[in-house]
């Protein structure tokens, strides 16, 4: 329902919206302080003003309904999620070694789950996906030596040609460790 609020530019103005009141309080506290009444206050140390409860409350409230909704947008409830309610998911076992990643299939049908699970030969690398217009849509870090792959489940909706890079530094040859995935319209 309100998945924009979290996704793109909604999460931009959404920060914002929780920026832009903190702020404002904070600069009339300091003007207040600094300019309006500078002495000390006459309302006791221990005892909080009507306007304070009232702003601790709202903030309160409202960051924990920002994050209590924004919840289902973390990769790892997301792969729960998927992975939980859905029977047609496609697996991927990856494994990632100096520079190359291999894939059992780099082709992937679009509107059903894909999990992919991946393991790391060598040393840390990065398992990135991004999208044909250049946003990264989840990143995996793959450790060596973990006695099960990393996994996720990610539902591409889109067809097109997805780009995968490493993200975790691996070595002098680490900017060429990239792939490709190709995302098919579903039959």
């Amino acid at each position: 329902m309100l998945d924009f609020l979290f996704t793109g530019w909604g999460a931009f103005w959404m920060t914002l919206f929780m920026l832009v009141p903190f702020a404002f309080m904070f600069f009339y506290v300091i003007h207040r302080k600094s300019v309006v009444d500078s002495g000390p206050s006459g309302s006791p140390d221990k005892k909080m003003s009507r306007l304070e409860g009232i702003w601790l409350t709202v903030v309160f409230v409202v960051f924990v309904g920002v994050n209590l909704a924004s919840l289902k947008f973390m990769p790892t409830i997301a792969s729960a999620h998927a992975a939980t309610t859905r029977t047609d998911i496609q697996n991927i076992d990856l494994s990632a070694k100096s520079w190359a990643y291999e894939l059992s299939s780099r082709e992937i049908e679009a509107g059903r789950p894909v999990r992919f699970s991946g393991r790391s030969t060598d040393t840390m690398h990065g398992f990135a996906v991004y999208h044909p217009d250049g946003r990264m849509l989840f990143t995996m870090m793959l450790m060596p030596g973990l006695s099960k792959p990393t996994s996720l489940v990610h539902t591409f909706n889109e067809p097109g040609k997805y780009k995968v890079r490493c993200l975790e530094y691996c070595g002098v040859a680490h900017h060429a460790m990239q792939d490709e995935l190709t995302i098919v319209k579903s039959n």
